[in-house]
C-alpha cells in the first residue's frame, strides 16, 4: 500500500533509530494456503525516517479533534505536541478549537498556541481541551486559513468522516501548490476501525462499562425476579458490549448489532429470558445501541451532523417489550434500565490506553515530518503502520461471529439465543 509523499525528504533527522520506507507489515499474521495471495495487503511500517521533508525550525503544525468524545483525546494532543516540540524541535503548534469548525475563520474561534505549560496536565482529564464538533467544513475556507497561518502539518483526530475530510484538505492544498501533510489518528470508542486492532479509549470504555454491569448485576440479584438492562455504546459493532461482557462475567444476554434480534417465538430472546427468570430469578442484559434496529422504524433520511444515520433508541423499546411480555405471562418482575453511554466515554484514559495514545501520536508525527500525507496511523499485529485514508474509509470492522471474542461472550453468558445467526 503506497503512501503519498509531498516530495523528496532532504533534511537529516535527529532521531537516533529510524526505519526504512521499504519495510512492510503483512495484513495476515498467519499464511493460509486457501486464501489467495492477492488478498494479502502489505502496509508501510510506521516510525521515524532518516530524512525529513520539513525543516523543523521552519515548520508550523496544527491539531484538531472531531466527533464524539473518547478517553485519551488529551493524551494524543499532549504526545503530538511533545514529540513535535522535544523530539523534532518544532516550535509552533496550533490547537484548532471546536473540531473542523475551528478551521473556518468565519465560524471558529482563534486557535490555541500550544506550549509545554498548556499541555502539562491535560492528560489527567477526560474530554478534549480543544473542544470538538460534528459536521463538515468549508474546504476552501479551511485551506485558505491554513495557508494564511503557514500551517504545514495538520493532525486530524477523529473517525472515518474526519479522516475523509482531512484527505479533502490535503487534496485542495495540493491543488493550490501548498505542501500540507495531513496525518490522521483514528478515534472511535466503538473499536470498529479496519486495520486497527485496538483504538485508543476502547479498553477504558470496557473497564467503565464493566463497573456499570457489576452494579446492575447487584440491582438485579438483590430482588426476586430482578432484571437489569444496560445499554452500551456501539452503533455498528458490538465490541464494547462484548468486551464488557467478557470482563464482567455476570451478563446473561449480550445483544449486538452483528446478530439480528429475534424477540418473539420459542427460540426468541423473550422466551430465553423467561426461562432464565424462572430458573435463577434474576438476569442481566447488555445491549449495544445499534442492536435490534431492524425492529424499529428507522429512516435513512434522518442523519446527524456527521452524516451518520440516526439510530432509534433500542433501550426504552426493549424495556417496554420485556415489561409487557412478563405482564402478559403473569410473571412479576422488577426491571432496572441503565444507560451510561456518555459517562463511559468522558473519563480519562486508563494506563494501557494512555500508552497506546502516546504511540499513535508519536508515529503520526514521524510520518508527517517525513512528508507523508493522506494517511491514518493503523495498528496490526502489535505493530504500527501507515494506512491510506481511502482504504480505511472504505470499510468498517465488525465482530466476527465465528471468532474468539464472540465465542468468549457465548461461553461467559451461556446464551444460545443468537448463536446460530
Amino acid at each position: 500500500m503506497n503512501i503519498t509523499t509531498l516530495g523528496e525528504a532532504r533534511f537529516p533527522s535527529v532521531q537516533r533509530r529510524t526505519v526504512s520506507d521499504q519495510a512492510r507489515v503483512t495484513s495476515r499474521l498467519i499464511r493460509d494456503p486457501s486464501v489467495s495471495p492477492a488478498e494479502e495487503l502489505l502496509f508501510e511500517l510506521a516510525g521515524p525516517r532518516a530524512k525529513l521533508f520539513f525543516d523543523p525550525a521552519a515548520t508550523r503544525a496544527g491539531i484538531v479533534t472531531c466527533g464524539g468524545l473518547c478517553p485519551g483525546l488529551n493524551n494524543v494532543i499532549r504526545s503530538l505536541f511533545l514529540e513535535l516540540h522535544h523530539g523534532y524541535g518544532v516550535k509552533d503548534v496550533l490547537g484548532f478549537r471546536d473540531g473542523y469548525r475551528g478551521l473556518d475563520p468565519a465560524r471558529g474561534r482563534e486557535p490555541f498556541v500550544l506550549t509545554p505549560e498548556f499541555v502539562h496536565d491535560i492528560h489527567k482529564d477526560g474530554g478534549t481541551v480543544l473542544g470538538t464538533s460534528r459536521g463538515p467544513v468549508d474546504i476552501a475556507a479551511a485551506v485558505d486559513n491554513l495557508i494564511q497561518r503557514g500551517v504545514n502539518i495538520l493532525f486530524t483526530i477523529g473517525g472515518d468522516g474526519t479522516q475523509r475530510g482531512g484527505n479533502e484538505l490535503f487534496q485542495e492544498a495540493r491543488r493550490r501548490g501548498h505542501p500540507l501533510a495531513v496525518v490522521g489518528v483514528p478515534k472511535t470508542i466503538d473499536n470498529d476501525v479496519i486495520f486497527v486492532s485496538r483504538t485508543f479509549g476502547y479498553l477504558t470504555a470496557v473497564e467503565e462499562a464493566a463497573k456499570v454491569l457489576h452494579c446492575a448485576h447487584t440491582e438485579a440479584h438483590s430482588v426476586h425476579n430482578g432484571i437489569a438492562l444496560v445499554k452500551l455504546m456501539g452503533r455498528d459493532a458490538g465490541f464494547i458490549a462484548a468486551g464488557a461482557t467478557i470482563a464482567s462475567q455476570d451478563v446473561n444476554f449480550a445483544l449486538v448489532p452483528e446478530t439480528p434480534l429475534q424477540l418473539d417465538g420459542e427460540n426468541g430472546f423473550l422466551a430465553a429470558l423467561k426461562q432464565r427468570i424462572l430458573k435463577r430469578a434474576h438476569a442481566l442484559i447488555a445491549v449495544a445501541e445499534g442492536a435490534g434496529q431492524e425492529l424499529l422504524a428507522a429512516s435513512d433520511a434522518e442523519r446527524d451532523a456527521s452524516g451518520n444515520v440516526k439510530l432509534q433508541d433500542i433501550g426504552p423499546f426493549l424495556r417496554e417489550r420485556i415489561e409487557s411480555y412478563f405482564k402478559a405471562e403473569g410473571i412479576p418482575v422488577t426491571l432496572r434500565y441503565i444507560d451510561p453511554s456518555y459517562l463511559i466515554r468522558s473519563v480519562p484514559a486508563d494506563a494501557e490506553d494512555s500508552i497506546l495514545c502516546d504511540f499513535f501520536a508519536r508515529n503520526a508525527v514521524h510520518a508527517a515530518m517525513a512528508g507523508k500525507t493522506g494517511l491514518v496511523i493503523g495498528l496490526l499485529h502489535d505493530t504500527f503502520i501507515h494506512v491510506p485514508i481511502e482504504l480505511l474509509a472504505s470499510q468498517r470492522k465488525r465482530l466476527d461471529l465465528n471468532g474468539s471474542i464472540w465465542r468468549a461472550v457465548l461461553a461467559a453468558t451461556g446464551q444460545t439465543f443468537g448463536e446460530s445467526v
